[in-house]
Order: C-alpha cells, then structure tokens, then sequence
C-alpha cells in the first residue's frame, strides 16, 4: 500500500514503506501526467499566444507593444506561479490534515485574507505602512485558526473542517460585503478584485509570486521526510520521532502564507489548490515527493489554460470576466466528481452522549421565549431613531410607520423561523454540530436565479423576481437531492454536494456582479437580505411558507426523534430511512429557499437557534423545533430593530447584519474549546 495524503486513516501497511517507496506502475503513471501537462500546456500557451498576436496585429492601437510587454505577458506568468502556489498550498493542507478536500477555500483562508485587506482599504487606505502581503497573511491565518479550532475536537474529521471552512468562508465574505455595500464606488473594482482578476500592468506581481514560490517549494521539499511521515496517524509518527505539533504548525503557516500572497496580488482564486493534488493522485502519483512535483506544476497550467479562455471570451463578448469566478465555476462538479471516492470520511459524532439536561417542563421555557419575541417585535414596531437619540412612536405615528415595518418584521421573522426549523433538521438528521441551511447550497441558488432576473430584467416585478427564485431554488434542490440519493442520502456527502451546490452559485454571483452598475447594487442588496425591498405581499408569502413547513416538520417528529440515533436504530425501529431523510431535506431545502428571498442567503440564523435551543434543554424534537422556530424569529426580529438602530442614518441590511452576529457566536465556540452539540 503506499502512502496517501488524501487517505483519512492515515496508516502504511509497511512500516519500513513509510517513505512511500515508488510502485511498479509509477513509469505509467509518470507517462499519464507527461501527457496531461503537454495537453494543458499546448492549449494554454495557444489561447495566450493568440491574444497576444491579435493585439499586435492591431496597428491601430497605441500602445500595442506596452501592452503585450507589461500586461499580456506578466499575466500568463502570474497565472502559473498563482496556481502553483495555490496548489502547492492545498497539496501541504492536504497532507497536513489528512484531507482530500482541504484547500485555501475550502477552509475559508482564502476568505479571511480578501476581508483582511477590504477592510485595511476601507479603515486605513495606506494599510497603516504595512504590506498588502502582511495583511493578507494576517487575515488568512486567523481564518485558519478559527477553522481548526473550531474542529479540533473532531480531530480535523474532513467533512467537519470543510464544513466549518465554508461557515467561516461564508463570515468574512458577509463581513467583506458590508464594507463593499458602503463604499459603492470602489463597488465594482473590489468585486472584480475579489472574484480573482489576473489583469496585470508590471512584472510586479510575477516577481513577488515567484519568489515566494520558489522560497516556499524550497522549504517543502527540505520537510519530504516528516510530509511523508504524516501519512501516519499521530501516534505512529510521533513514535518515529516526529516533533507533530511543530512540523504540522510548520507546514500549516507555509500554506497559509502562499494563500494570503495570491489573494493580495490577484484576488480570491479557489477551485485550483484542491484540484491538482487530487488530479494527480487520480493519476497515481501518490508520494510526497511525487506530489510535490505534479501538484504545483498541474496548478499552473490549469490556471493558464482557464485564464486563456476568459481572455478568449473577454475578446468576443467584451464581458470583463474575473478568472477566479470562472475556475470556481468547477469547483462544484469537481467535488462531486470526488464524492464516490472518499471513501475515508467518517461520519461525525454527534453529541447524544453529552446532550444537555432535557428540561422538566419546557412549555415554560417556550412561553418566557415566546415574551421575549412580543417584547421584540413591539419595540421593533415602536422604536426608532433620529439625531437626538432613541424616538418612541406614540399612536398617530404607528399609523404611518406600520405599513412600512410590519411586513419587513413579519417577513424577516417568518425567514429567521425557515432557517431555525431547517437547521434544526439538518443538525437531528446528519447528526453534523456544524450543519446549517447554508450548506445546503439552495439559498445560494435561488438568489443566483434572483440575480439572474434582475441582471436580464431589472424593472421585472416582485412575481417574476419570486419566480426566478423559486426557480432557481428548484433547480438546486433537484440537482441536491440526485446527489444526495446516489449517496444513499449520507449525511457527510450529503453535505458535501450542498457545499459544491454552492460553490457553483456563488461563482455564478461573482460573474454576475463583476459587470457593475445599477443591476449590481440591486442585487448586492438583495443576497445581503436588505428586507426594505419587502412589500406586503412577500411578506405573505414567507409568513405562508414559514407555517406550512413548521407544521410539516411538527408532524413529522418521530423521524427526527429517531434519526439522531444512527441509521441502524432507525431501521429497527421501523423508520422508512430512505423516505424519511428525503422528505425532510426535501423540506428543509424548500424553507431555505424561499427564505432567501426576505433575508439572503446568508444569515447564520439557522446554524445559532438550533444551538442555543438545544443547550436551553430543549432535548426532544418538538420541543427541539419550536425552542429553534422561537429564537430565530427572535434573533431575525431583534437583528432587524439593530440594523436600524446602531448604523443611523444608513440601515445594515438585516440578513447581513444577522450574519456578522454569527461570527463572535463562531469564535466564542472556539474559545470555550467545545463547538456547540447537535
């Protein structure tokens, strides 16, 4: 058996083999990837030299020659040295953590470098006589921090750090998108900037990513013998006398540094460092020392060849098309593509042996909460703000203020209770601590359908924008559940079909916002759930579907009392598994969906009340379902009295402003060293 890096079990047949001998097949393989990188190389280096011969058979333009000199040509090699060091990189993430899906993005580092430095930009212009690279280095290693504290406990399970990569991803681009919203006019630079531009004017960059490159593979291949010792489990390279702490934190800072030195040259750019590493190990190069040669090497040219077709499309449709878009554009089919092979990943463990206390009598509880939710949407009905402080509406101002905040209160309440019931589904039925309707991917579809409209339409009405929603909605759940089937409706690859679901609607979002304008902003408003859009009539609407699926899921709480007790117990007990799980994500897709429309895609709401119900000592699923439906109406209702409140006279959009409250619940679970418990 050799060594490989993706493999979860981390362990060597052979002791005496834990250098990862070559196989008797390597020659074949060595011919497989020669063959791979011509290909890759030849149609990369076509699609280049074609833009660069038709911008010198241009005579009329006047600067033709600069432009090939300073422009064209330090692009295609900023594209090979980012995708190798991206690749480089996610091969090093990978092997650290023994996690065929780990990579920049996936693990949210990328993420937290672009926040790091929007908000350098935004706060302090001139990076307060620091670095692009400092600050990005700054912001993707307290990403990275936060994710594997926030699975430690796990023991970095991969399904859990890709999980919890995506929530802390999905935190930081919700932060990066508050800054943008208030900046409108750096609007469309920092999206393009953000979705992963390769348009360059100097060598700047290439020599910055080239030296880092170089001094980085240097560094790696100096730690080919304890890289090929991580291939076991922790106990058996420790006894070989691996110092494991040191060298993991080693490697760890390493990938960390060549992530954040991409997103400060070029942008967030994902899909290219989780594709190499496990390209070539489809190909059978599976030795440390072997990766470190074909991962890097793959990285580049996938990058090159990606950047000369958005060229060559940037050519024929003038559309301006951000590279990193396009390569996360594969990135969901390319991690379903990897689902029937990670036949490493375990299920998570879920917490039933440490459940909190059940309470005694939790209809108690849930009338003190039900009190807290009036008290909530009265002052969200009454209170206000002008420039002298806090401003109570007596009777003759509610009669002109009720038609303008009701529907916004009843519609982001009846959102906020979607998203509690269905991240209460999903924690019970993948018995994952970190699941949340986000990782589903169907909000993310329906605001890409939503955006879609506005981008084709932007005078449609509210039915052809609910319509395209919905639409969208559909297409994702369908897509889901066919993934979610073939997996026999797993809770690990279940999860991991949502994340590549959303993937593919967030690069679609990119694409669609990198064009600017008036149909941006609309949309920007719309996926960072600005309810001051809502009218009475969607306010029905949400309120309707809120009622129809609770009710739905009230009816159906045996499934979720038995489904957190393992698919064997459900089966003895009678339970229709199959059915049971397909009609409740059924369910609990549909909620996040039309959910989306009243508070975007990204709230968090569905992640905390499920939490904080089930550490309120609601144990049972009813009481479980009604303690999670009571506090995301309260969380919703008092983000939307906030959001108006604290950022006078400017108004937070409230499902934005919901999700930045995600954040220190996030990194309050890792300062307490337990991550909350399904």
């Amino acid at each position: 058996m050799t060594c490989d890096p993706g493999s979860r079990a981390g362990t060597v047949a052979d002791p005496s083999r834990a250098g990862c001998a070559s196989p008797p097949g390597d020659r074949a393989h060595a011919l497989r990837f020669a063959c791979l990188c011509a290909g890759l190389a030849g149609l990369g280096a076509l699609l280049h030299g074609l833009g660069i011969r038709a911008m010198l058979d241009d005579a009329s333009h006047p600067l033709r020659d600069l432009v090939v000199l300073h422009s064209l040509l330090p692009r295609a090699i900023v594209a090979l040295a980012a995708g190798a060091a991206l690749s480089l990189a996610g091969m090093l993430l990978q092997r650290v953590l023994r996690n065929p899906l780990a990579d920049a993005s996936t693990l949210g580092v990328a993420a937290g470098a672009h926040l790091a430095i929007v908000a350098a930009l935004a706060f302090a212009p001139d990076l307060g006589g620091l670095s692009r690279e400092a600050v990005a280095f700054a912001g993707a290693l307290a990403a990275a921090a936060l994710v594997l504290g926030l699975t430690a406990r796990q023991a970095f399970e991969p399904t859990s750090v890709v999980v919890a990569g995506m929530l802390v991803g999905l935190v930081c681009a919700s932060a990066s998108a508050a800054l943008v919203l208030y900046g409108g006019q750096y609007l469309t630079s920092l999206f393009l900037w953000g979705g992963g531009s390769l348009a360059q004017q100097d060598w700047g960059p290439a020599e910055s990513l080239g030296i880092r490159l170089a001094l980085a593979w240097l560094l790696a291949a100096l730690l080919l013998r304890p890289l090929a010792l991580l291939a076991l489990d922790d106990a058996g390279a420790g006894g070989l006398g691996l110092p494991i702490a040191r060298i993991r934190t080693a490697l760890l800072l390493l990938a960390v540094v060549l992530a954040g030195s991409v997103v400060a040259q070029v942008g967030v750019i994902g899909f290219v460092g989780l594709a190499a590493p496990n390209l070539a190990r489809m190909l059978g190069l599976r030795t440390p020392r072997a990766l470190l040669v074909a991962a890097p090497v793959l990285g580049g040219l996938i990058l090159l060849l990606t950047d000369g077709i958005v060229q060559a499309i940037d050519r024929g449709s003038r559309l301006a098309l951000p590279t990193g878009a396009v390569t996360a554009l594969l990135a969901g089919p390319f991690l379903l593509l990897l689902l029937p092979r990670l036949s490493g990943l375990r299920p998570i463990a879920s917490g039933t042996t440490h459940a909190p206390r059940s309470l005694a009598k939790p209809w108690r509880s849930l009338i003190l909460l039900a009190g807290a939710v009036v008290v909530l949407v009265l002052a969200g009905l009454v209170l206000g703000r002008d420039r002298t402080g806090l401003v109570l509406a007596g009777p003759s101002d509610l009669a002109l203020l009720l038609p303008w905040r009701l529907p916004r209160l009843a519609a982001v309440m009846a959102g906020g209770a979607m998203l509690a019931a269905s991240g209460c589904v999903l924690q019970r039925m993948t018995a994952n601590p970190l699941a949340s309707p986000e990782v589903l991917g169907v909000s993310g579809a329906a605001s890409f359908g939503l955006a879609t409209c506005i981008l084709a339409a932007p005078a449609a009405g509210l039915a052809a924008q609910v319509g395209s929603a919905a639409l969208g909605a559909g297409i994702g759940l369908a897509a889901l559940l066919a993934v979610a089937r073939r997996a026999a409706l797993q809770g690990s690859r279940m999860l991991l079909g949502g994340i590549a679901l959303g993937a593919l609607a967030g690069a679609g979002l990119t694409v669609i916002m990198t064009r600017g304008g008036l149909e941006a902003a609309m949309i920007l408003a719309w996926i960072t759930g600005a309810s001051t859009q809502v009218d009475p009539a969607l306010a029905r609407l949400a309120v309707a579907g809120a009622l129809a699926s609770i009710a739905a899921l009230a009816l159906l709480a045996r499934w979720l009392d038995v489904l957190p007790l393992g698919d064997s117990a459900a089966l003895a007990l009678g339970l229709p598994l199959g059915r049971a799980k397909l009609v409740l994500l059924t369910i609990a897709a549909l909620a996040t969906g039309v959910s989306a429309l009243t508070v975007g895609p990204v709230s968090f709401v569905g992640l905390m009340a499920p939490h904080l119900a089930r550490s309120a000592g609601f144990v049972g699923a009813r009481g479980h379902l009604a303690g999670s439906v009571a506090i995301g109406c309260g969380l919703m209702a008092g983000a939307d009295l906030l959001s108006r409140l604290v950022f006078y006279p400017y108004q937070m959009p409230v499902g934005l402003f919901a999700s930045l409250i995600g954040a220190p619940y996030l990194i309050g679970a890792v300062l307490r060293k337990a991550g909350p418990r399904c």
